[in-house]
């Protein structure tokens, strides 16, 4: 899928005590407590952003189907979005553009003519430093007319695929990243790779697309349990760590490089290789529903980089027994020390009441979660608000300690948007937050405005 936010606090020692206050299950230490080392960046950005869309942005163009814009990224000045599209709508006019498209960052936000063409599903793009090309994943055969199976080098300026590099995974590529030290992190479903016979999760050679060693995870499993729908090894989101240094990935897994590892895990990236590290809680391994064995979809580290945030699905656990308030990491915002110890538990959980979160992004001041939900402080209902339950349609935002921001009058959260599929992906800029989503089921709306697939909140 895709790459996204960025953005850490205590590690426990000894019993934990949890309190139910206003909807959130806030974790505090019974017993001593060391404090994480917070090294907070001076570029963080701080305040929350408007929950008024920008006007002029570019939007999906009615075409009688469902679309979706899977994923959102910047680099000089212009911005890049990829899903599965063949239309898009600015300024008055309709332009043709299929599953990749550019336009600016700042307002008129005007379509570029940057136009790579994908013939199929493009789930992320990952851009060079220089901004002078991109990789594409997905599930496509063919870019600018180009034979190029789930992976593609492209020119920013021309689209055109970059003849030299390799372009070939057996199976759908699901994640890209590009990291500081130089290596382009590869997730997914495939078991090969341009030439390269590494599964799952690969680190390629961002000019030639061959694998360069850096990793060597023997990612593996499926999570199997009683009535459990069928599903397949995979890594299939990661986030980048303000500092560079280290990257969450979540997917389909219950072993990397010999580790239990369970729905996430934390990678070291050191000069040589990459490595995973002790970063790893209990609350992982359970299972919610048999429909939603793979359920911690996105992940965004808060600036400051001690506290590990993540959006789920799962609707509620597979063993639950009906009673509230729930359990677990089911349909739920939760807040996780970023500390590399095993044994970790979480700061807060805030619950959706059985609707999927789907994606994440952090400032110093905001958690953004992102998807089909209905509520939020909602642990006592279950397709129905509880008691205290507020009504956050499609987007929310809390505070970094859980609370959910409101309106005004404290009968609403304070972000909106229709629901649909559910926001695929949020991208924190200095300028504000960029939400990409889809128009399923009418889904047009952000803040009340019409906005289908890509909306912006500039910061208030």
């Amino acid at each position: 899928m895709r790459v996204m936010g960025c953005w850490g606090s205590w590690v426990r020692a000894g019993v934990l005590a949890c309190a139910l206050v206003a909807g959130v299950t806030a974790v505090t230490p019974a017993g001593s407590a060391a404090v994480a080392a917070r090294s907070v960046s001076r570029s963080a950005i701080t305040g929350h952003v408007s929950p008024i869309p920008a006007i002029g942005t570019p939007q999906l163009a009615p075409t009688g189907s469902t679309e979706q814009v899977r994923q959102i990224a910047e680099c000089g000045g212009r911005m890049y979005a990829v899903g599965t599209f063949s239309a898009i709508e600015w300024g008055g006019k309709t332009y043709a553009r299929h599953n990749v498209f550019s336009f600016s960052a700042t307002s008129p936000y005007q379509i570029t003519s940057w136009d790579p063409d994908a013939n199929g599903e493009v789930n992320s793009i990952a851009l060079a430093p220089d901004c002078s090309y991109a990789w594409l994943g997905g599930n496509f055969t063919t870019v600018a007319g180009t034979s190029a199976a789930r992976i593609a080098k492209v020119s920013t300026i021309t689209g055109a695929v970059a003849t030299g590099a390799a372009h070939s995974a057996s199976r759908r590529v699901d994640t890209l990243l590009y990291t500081p030290n130089g290596h382009l992190l590869v997730g997914g479903e495939f078991t090969s790779i341009n030439g390269s016979g590494r599964h799952f999760y690969a680190s390629l050679n961002p000019v030639t697309g061959r694998d360069d060693g850096y990793l060597n995870l023997s990612i593996s499993g499926t999570y199997v349990y009683p009535g459990v729908e069928p599903n397949y090894t995979q890594a299939y989101n990661q986030q980048l760590s303000p500092d560079g240094r280290h990257v969450l990935v979540e997917g389909v897994f219950t072993s990397v490089q010999g580790q239990p590892r369970q729905q996430i895990f934390m990678l070291n990236l050191g000069a040589s290789n990459g490595n995973v590290s002790a970063w790893n809680s209990s609350e992982f391994t359970q299972h919610c529903v048999d429909a939603h064995p793979f359920y911690i979809k996105g992940a965004a580290w808060s600036p400051d980089q001690s506290t590990v945030y993540i959006g789920t699905t799962g609707e509620h656990l597979a063993n639950w027994n009906g009673s509230f308030p729930f359990t677990g990491l089911c349909d739920a915002a939760a807040a996780f020390p970023s500390t590399q110890v095993g044994g970790l538990t979480p700061e807060w959980v805030n619950y959706t009441g059985c609707d999927s979160l789907y994606s994440a992004a952090a400032d110093a001041s905001t958690l953004y979660v992102g998807g089909h939900e209905r509520w939020a402080n909602n642990p006592k209902g279950c397709n129905q608000p509880g008691p205290g339950a507020i009504p956050a349609p499609g987007l929310a935002g809390f505070t970094p300690q859980g609370s959910l921001l409101t309106s005004s009058n404290h009968t609403k959260g304070r972000y909106s948007r229709a629901r649909g599929f559910g926001a695929d992906d949020m991208l924190r800029t200095s300028a504000g937050l960029w939400i990409a989503s889809d128009n399923f089921d009418g889904s047009n709306t952000c803040g009340g405005v019409f906005h289908p697939g890509i909306c912006f909140l500039p910061n208030a």
